[in-house]
């Protein structure tokens, strides 16, 4: 593997310089457009989806497409993966007819391994333990509506999923406090969080959501049961960790809500909540396009 390929692949294995710089890029195509020439004509991008996908799908693709280039989607049953090819030979054959590959898998393994075994530039579309693009388009929507996040107070309520574990990521560099509130089962894991201490982040985590989101700037949740874990039942659990409009009015008067999306209207938020005009979650899943796009130049050009 080349050191010179430029792989998106969680935010704590990127600089704080290279995450603002693919912000700034992602708000000045969104202000400005892509300009012309477009800069990615005759670049090809492949996407690998073993999850379903909306946001994800519909944003790179569409996002790639306005940059100038083209995208071939496919899923285990559309390649030879799901008849037992390895990712390392898939990697290999990818290499020679794209320029990039994004992948959308449970597998924290096979995203490894296609980096490893890739010629080109590999992002992470989502995987059981990360969800970086979300979380870029997060801070994205955050700053846009807040100002700067640094300083900020951003309080987590609910299952500490990927989507969590990504939070943690970002605080190690964007300089905000986050407040994680969950049962102690479903909790981030330890050596996560301790990484993240270690290059300074504050970070509380407990189980209490009225202390987390005290005076917060933000307050964030996810859906309780999450793709591949259906068969999981954490919703008894999960249920005091609700966003609801008491939650809500215990954080400052102008806290905005966050979710990723897909949501659950009556599980992890109420209707009065999401559909409020707190919500910025449609700010969020429009951001994703222009976040994907800051990601594709980034690893492209």
């Amino acid at each position: 593997m080349s050191k010179d390929i430029k792989h998106f692949l969680d935010l704590d294995q990127l600089t704080l310089t290279t995450l603002r710089s693919i912000l700034a890029c992602a708000t000045s195509v969104k202000k400005n457009g892509v300009g012309t020439p477009l800069p990615l004509i005759g670049k090809t991008l492949a996407m690998l989806f073993e999850k379903p996908s909306t946001r994800t799908r519909v944003s790179f693709q569409v996002g790639m497409q306005q940059l100038g280039g083209s995208v071939v989607t496919l899923s285990p049953q559309d390649t030879q993966i799901g008849r037992g090819e390895s990712i390392a030979d898939t990697a290999r054959a990818l290499s020679r007819y794209v320029d990039a590959i994004m992948i959308r898998t449970s597998s924290p393994e096979k995203l490894r391994d296609l980096v490893q075994f890739a010629t080109v530039p590999v992002i992470n579309g989502l995987t059981d333990e990360s969800h970086p693009c979300q979380i870029m388009a997060d801070i994205m929507t955050f700053e846009e509506c807040k100002g700067p996040i640094e300083g900020s107070i951003i309080a987590w309520s609910g299952d500490g999923n990927n989507v969590a574990t990504s939070w943690v990521h970002a605080a190690a560099h964007f300089g905000f406090e986050l407040r994680i509130a969950c049962p102690k089962n479903l909790q981030p894991r330890a050596n996560i969080i301790a990484w993240a201490r270690s290059k300074g982040a504050k970070i509380s985590i407990g189980i209490d959501p009225h202390a987390a989101v005290k005076d917060a700037d933000c307050i964030v949740t996810d859906t309780w049961v999450s793709m591949g874990d259906e068969a999981a039942d954490k919703h008894k659990e999960l249920a005091p960790y609700q966003v609801n409009e008491a939650l809500m009015v215990e954080a400052k008067s102008d806290a905005i809500f966050m979710h990723c999306l897909p949501a659950h209207r009556g599980e992890e938020v109420t209707e009065a909540v999401i559909d409020g005009p707190r919500s910025v979650v449609w700010n969020e899943a429009e951001n994703r396009l222009h976040v994907q796009k800051g990601v594709l130049l980034w690893c492209l050009e």
